[in-house]
């Protein structure tokens, strides 16, 4: 999907009311609904089956209770792909959309789809979003950040209007190491939390300059000539500069402090550095040179963004956007309170990092191995999905966030990510984005849930999905 006007980005579908009066019977509020009637299955759409799409159309297919109705992308090649692999699956044959970038509206027109998951381009979230629940459709829209902070607002004032709930899909709270720190931090090991850092510290040139022929460092082309994300991403390095991805590295941390429930982000700072990786990517590379178009274009995005984040209660947040220079991946995970830490040093795993609790470790000043800890406070969410999980995207996350989509829907309970951690979370992107142009200054981050934050009760993988 290409870029789109700003004018396009919130229409009306023509049979909004009809599809609304459509919608699942189970979730007419999308606030305490858990004591609805369970669904057996559960009617999806997809819109955007690109690489990202088709790592939740491959989940979708894998589920008997599950019937992935219809597809929607432009790109024919990777339609045929996604076409391709729900043959393979022996499922019934998906009604494909690929007429244009708005054929996706004809997709939310059917009165047999319930839900649908969009893993488009940023800059398609909000209208996609907004476009389904004004459509009746519950929407799971994938992470990154607002292009606008009044999209925040439109899609949370869309979700409150016609009461369709949101769910923004952001697996890494599902990670395993990062399950059981936040069972760690429920059960205070840490005292109480002070501090918290995180990020995406990713190096991601071989995606930002993508031809098709490897998955990485495969050319300097981007835009039309660019392949996959390439296509998209990198234009959002040429003329933004912000925490262009901050939910990976939020999300998780704000779930162990409660943020919209009983604590909330209240105000932000960003920096940026000069902005160098891509220009040398290009330069060096093979395929570039001094000479080559791409070599003259000035990206405008930092090579490293860093956005301190303060809370109502008291904690300060750390983030970190660093996905245009050479480094190993590492979101860079601090959880730190007044009992003891723990940082991460290679995602995922229980033997990598660094864990002290004070009185309990075994030296003095000295770090401990978290292996011990973290197994023994292991989630019972991995202990019971751990076989389900297996060989499921980024070690095993995409499961869990997939999962808990489809169960709440199925069982009309709450989403454990909701309208307002995805507008709260988006935020941090136009927000960084003002103060880095503003030299540094403080911005105000909007309370999304109207003062409700202070008296919803924490809910973050409570039930068994």
């Amino acid at each position: 999907m290409k870029s789109i006007p700003r004018r396009h980005f919130i229409q009306q579908t023509t049979a909004a009311g009809l599809a609304l009066s459509a919608s699942l019977s189970g979730l007419q509020s999308f606030a305490g609904t858990a004591g609805n009637s369970i669904k057996n299955k559960v009617r999806v759409g997809l819109i955007g089956v690109g690489l990202r799409g088709q790592g939740h159309l491959s989940l979708m297919l894998q589920r008997s209770d599950v019937e992935v109705i219809a597809l929607a992308d432009p790109n024919p090649t990777m339609m045929a792909s996604a076409r391709k692999a729900v043959l393979a699956s022996g499922k019934n044959a998906a009604v494909e959309y690929g007429n244009g970038n708005y054929d996706y509206q004809n997709l939310l027109q059917r009165s047999d789809i319930d839900a649908v998951i969009i893993s488009t381009p940023w800059e398609w979230h909000a209208p996609q979003v907004i476009d389904s629940i004004k459509a009746g459709k519950i929407p799971g829209v994938e992470v990154c950040g607002a292009i606008q902070l009044q999209d925040c607002w439109d899609m949370v004032n869309a979700s409150e209007q016609y009461k369709i709930p949101v769910m923004v899909l952001e697996n890494v709270c599902y990670r395993r190491d990062i399950l059981a720190v936040y069972n760690m931090v429920r059960k205070g090991l840490f005292g109480e939390i002070l501090h918290l850092q995180g990020g995406y510290q990713h190096d991601l040139r071989g995606v930002k300059f993508n031809d098709g022929v490897t998955p990485y460092n495969s050319g300097v082309e981007f835009g039309a000539k660019g392949f996959s994300e390439a296509a998209w991403r990198t234009e959002h390095s040429r003329t933004r500069n912000g925490d262009l991805y901050p939910t990976h590295g939020l999300g998780p941390v704000a779930m162990m402090i409660d943020v919209n429930r009983g604590n909330r982000l209240t105000r932000l700072s960003s920096v940026a550095t000069k902005a160098k990786g891509l220009h040398k990517y290009i330069v060096n590379h093979p395929k570039g040179g001094e000479n080559h178009p791409n070599a003259k274009v000035d990206f405008k995005l930092g090579d490293i963004i860093t956005t301190t984040i303060q809370t109502e209660n008291g904690e300060t947040i750390l983030l970190t956007h660093d996905t245009n220079s050479p480094r190993p991946y590492n979101i860079g995970f601090r959880v730190q309170g007044t009992d003891g830490l723990w940082q991460d040093t290679k995602s995922g795993q229980f033997n990598a990092g660094l864990l002290y609790i004070e009185g309990k470790s075994e030296k003095s000043h000295q770090w401990d191995n978290p292996e011990k800890w973290l197994k023994e406070y292991d989630h019972p969410l991995w202990k019971k999905y751990e076989s389900a999980a297996e060989g499921a995207g980024h070690g095993g996350m995409d499961f869990f966030v997939d999962n808990a989509f489809i169960e709440c829907i199925k069982r009309g309970a709450d989403f454990p990510m909701d309208v307002y951690d995805l507008a709260t979370w988006y935020a941090i992107t136009p927000l960084s984005e003002k103060s880095i142009a503003e030299n540094g200054q403080v911005q105000t981050i909007p309370d999304f849930t109207r003062g409700k934050w202070q008296n919803r009760k924490p809910d973050f993988v409570m039930g068994d999905y």
